[in-house]
């Protein structure tokens, strides 16, 4: 132990975190009221601290990172929910459709840079037939047959099953047949139903969610989850959210990672807001290590934090920055300043910055490449 660590250890033992702090030492599990508690501080290098020890001792340091790309299919959406920018009425000038040629298109470039996940959600288009999804993953996998296919959200999932009539464990099952890998995890919002409805009354409730995700981990499907935090919620509210996904981690362990999603409010119904800042950011990111002892993997989305906050990140309790993506419009859309791509190369110059191994992974965490 280092004098630094163990410095740390001793002034957060005299702290408000005292107890907490004792519990993460010892390994044990974290309580809603020890989550509440650690919203509540104000002590963030305290709890950087926690959660990268937590970090270290269950999974080193080793930090992924995915040559990935996204495509967003249809910007048409029935739902459009006040939380978001990008969901537009069919009709509107600004809506839009892929072709499945357009879909083959933009899978063929990315193949030809070296992808290995093409990322694919978009809008609740009603005038799309089940054949469309069908179509669009067989097309995926024979322009990009390297790739993994990460797509289509619960909330797509549920829309999908609900309008061709069928449970979704039929409709998930074939869309594998189709070329499905994996669901992302968006679509989770918050979880709390006063505070869901505010924000998108429309869009499935929390349970639904986590049925339709606990649907895919029994098929052998894994999937991502997130949170969007920032606008309405408390943190008891953020801290139940994390527990509901923690508790079903630990009936299916089926989730993959963990994505927390800074609110962008710019062109939605909550443009009054002013945003999370970076304590806020890296705080959340913290915490979600130490309350999600069963997810191996915690991930800063830089395109939404922005790179040099993901590569601080790396010290409270991250070890995932997610990929190149290349193309997106979902939080761009919504404010998000990032640029749309970011080269293998940045990210082991920020990786190795850190003190961290960059490692390079396929969308199930296989090691396409370690990095000395």
């Amino acid at each position: 132990m280092s004098a630094i660590e163990k410095n740390t250890r001793t002034e957060l033992s005299r702290g408000e975190l005292a107890a907490v702090a004792a519990r993460v030492y010892a390994g044990e599990r974290l309580s809603r009221e020890d989550g509440i508690r650690l919203f509540e501080s104000q002590d963030l290098l305290g709890i950087g601290f926690l959660a990268d020890l937590a970090r270290r001792r269950a999974w080193g340091d080793d930090v992924y990172f995915i040559n990935n790309a996204h495509i967003n299919h249809t910007n048409v959406c029935q739902n459009l929910c006040d939380l978001c920018a990008f969901g537009k009425q069919a009709g509107s000038p600004e809506a839009y459709t892929l072709t499945l040629d357009e879909v083959e298109a933009k899978a063929r470039a990315a193949a030809a840079a070296g992808v290995t996940e093409m990322h694919i959600v978009g809008g609740l288009n009603p005038e799309l037939p089940y054949d469309y999804y069908l179509d669009l993953l067989r097309t995926v996998r024979e322009a990009a047959p390297q790739a993994c296919i990460q797509a289509f959200d619960a909330v797509e999932i549920d829309f999908i099953a609900t309008q061709a009539g069928r449970p979704v464990a039929d409709v998930l099952q074939e869309l594998r047949q189709a070329g499905l890998d994996s669901l992302p995890g968006g679509g989770a919002e918050i979880f709390a139903p006063e505070v869901r409805r505010r924000l998108c009354a429309k869009k499935i409730d929390g349970q639904r969610w986590l049925l339709v995700h606990e649907t895919a981990h029994r098929l052998g499907i894994p999937t991502n989850a997130t949170m969007l935090y920032g606008h309405l919620e408390t943190a008891a509210d953020r801290v139940d959210h994390l527990l509901a996904l923690r508790e079903l981690q630990d009936r299916t362990g089926g989730f993959l990672a963990f994505i927390p999603l800074a609110f962008h409010p710019a062109n939605t119904a909550f443009s009054n807001l002013p945003g999370t800042t970076g304590v806020e950011d890296l705080k959340m990111l913290a915490i979600s290590r130490l309350l999600l002892d069963n997810f191996r993997h915690i991930k800063a989305f830089w395109i939404m934090l922005g790179p040099k906050l993901a590569q601080v990140a790396l010290h409270f309790g991250v070890n995932d920055l997610d990929g190149t993506v290349r193309e997106e419009h979902i939080f761009h859309d919504a404010g998000a300043a990032t640029p749309q791509y970011q080269p293998a190369a940045s990210f082991l110059r920020s990786i190795r910055a850190a003190g961290r191994i960059p490692v390079e992974r396929d969308t199930l965490y296989r090691e396409v490449r370690r990095y000395a």
